[in-house]
């Protein structure tokens, strides 16, 4: 006989058939709803709700359903399943764990970066902390707490590194926003808050002392390649990459033409840089040619030489520099001796100089200006005059 709501209400805790494979389990004050049937030869048991939360009337629509996907020789349960996964793939879609969110947010901004983010490794702190820690979390269930239990081991012993991965995390946030996603940018700021301020005394990179300079130049003579490399970098003071990649038809005269792909710029904003050779420079270069190849500086099988090899070749001779110090030596020579103005130097050196607007109007690369702050640089470096271009005594 088929249950009615009087029946189920007064009857004891046990099984309560409807009819056409609905049965009640009811069990004190509450039960759960049973659809039983057959297919293939196997029985069935598919959960409809508990009751009284799913009501009779409830139930039996459920079941009817159920049974009509069965008439069409389809298993209910294997279609509900199939239908969950559907449905949580598509809310996963709509709601992505953090470290998807990383992804969509780097494809979208490595045409920005320098060699799409790779050169750069813009991701990196991402990687190595944040998504370790709570990747596989839904964006949208991000909590500061997550950011700060990632962090807090590295907040003050590598607080360069923490600052990156909090800042990026901050970028991934609002641009997934942007996108259209659940997430809350707010989490980072209040995360900071709970990491609290650290104190962190930045450490300038190792510099030889512009007066030490001249020695050192020529304690580098006749110490192979890097050391070459190592001169010709002092006295143009271009970047390392830059250096140890020129190409013997990127000189002409006075002038290397370092290629925008070795110029350090946001991706899409580097042009071609002209660098002004002093006559010390173009010596340097003549002698290189009698070597023979297409870089100026080969290393190992004919390539350029390795991004370390000068580096450690200071580093093993306990030279207090880096490479890139260098830069730093020849600014406070400039500083220190009035040679050339604050523009004429941070061109020497690439640097942006002035504003959008500014830059708009000023396009001179200031080339004529650089050419005697280079050549009264190289004189000094190579000991024929003093630091403010003073003839030495013999």
């Amino acid at each position: 006989m088929a249950l009615t709501k009087l029946k189920i209400q007064h009857s004891p805790d046990g099984k309560l058939f409807d009819g056409d494979g609905l049965t009640l389990f009811r069990k004190g004050e509450g039960g759960k709803w049973i659809y039983r049937y057959s297919i293939n030869g196997k029985r069935r048991e598919m959960g409809l709700g508990s009751w009284p939360v799913v009501t009779l009337a409830q139930a039996r629509t459920l079941r009817n359903q159920w049974a009509t996907v069965l008439s069409s020789g389809k298993d209910p349960i294997a279609v509900r399943d199939a239908d969950k996964q559907s449905q949580k793939a598509e809310s996963e879609r709509h709601d992505p764990t953090f470290a998807e969110l990383v992804d969509l947010v780097f494809e979208a901004r490595k045409a920005t970066l320098r060699g799409d983010g790779e050169r750069g490794r813009w991701r990196s702190p991402l990687d190595l902390y944040m998504i370790p820690a709570f990747g596989k979390k839904l964006g949208s269930q991000l909590t500061q707490r997550d950011i700060v239990n990632a962090l807090k081991p590295i907040w003050k012993e590598k607080f360069p590194t923490a600052e990156k991965a909090i800042q990026r995390t901050k970028i991934v946030l609002r641009s997934a926003k942007r996108m259209g996603f659940a997430t809350d940018p707010d989490i980072v700021e209040s995360a900071q808050e709970i990491l609290g301020v650290v104190h962190h005394d930045v450490q300038h990179m190792p510099s030889v002392h512009w007066r030490d300079i001249p020695e050192m130049y020529q304690w580098l003579d006749g110490r192979g390649a890097s050391a070459v490399c190592l001169q010709f970098l002092i006295l143009t003071m271009v970047r390392v990459s830059g250096c140890r990649e020129a190409r013997f038809d990127e000189f002409n005269g006075n002038v290397w033409t370092l290629p925008k792909a070795r110029v350090k710029a946001r991706k899409g904003k580097a042009e071609d840089f002209r660098v002004p050779l002093a006559i010390e420079v173009q010596e340097l270069i003549k002698q290189q040619r009698g070597f023979g190849g297409e870089f100026v500086f080969p290393g190992y099988r004919g390539k350029p030489l390795s991004d370390s090899s000068m580096s450690k070749m200071l580093r093993e001779n306990g030279i207090g520099g880096t490479p890139h110090g260098f830069r730093t030596t020849f600014r406070t020579w400039v500083q220190d001796n009035e040679t050339a103005s604050g523009d004429v130097a941070e061109r020497v050196l690439g640097h942006t100089i002035g504003g959008k607007t500014e830059r708009a109007y000023a396009r001179s690369d200031l080339f004529d200006l650089r050419l005697p702050v280079m050549q009264a640089w190289a004189s000094y470096v190579t000991g024929k005059t003093g630091p403010k271009g003073e003839e030495l005594l013999p």
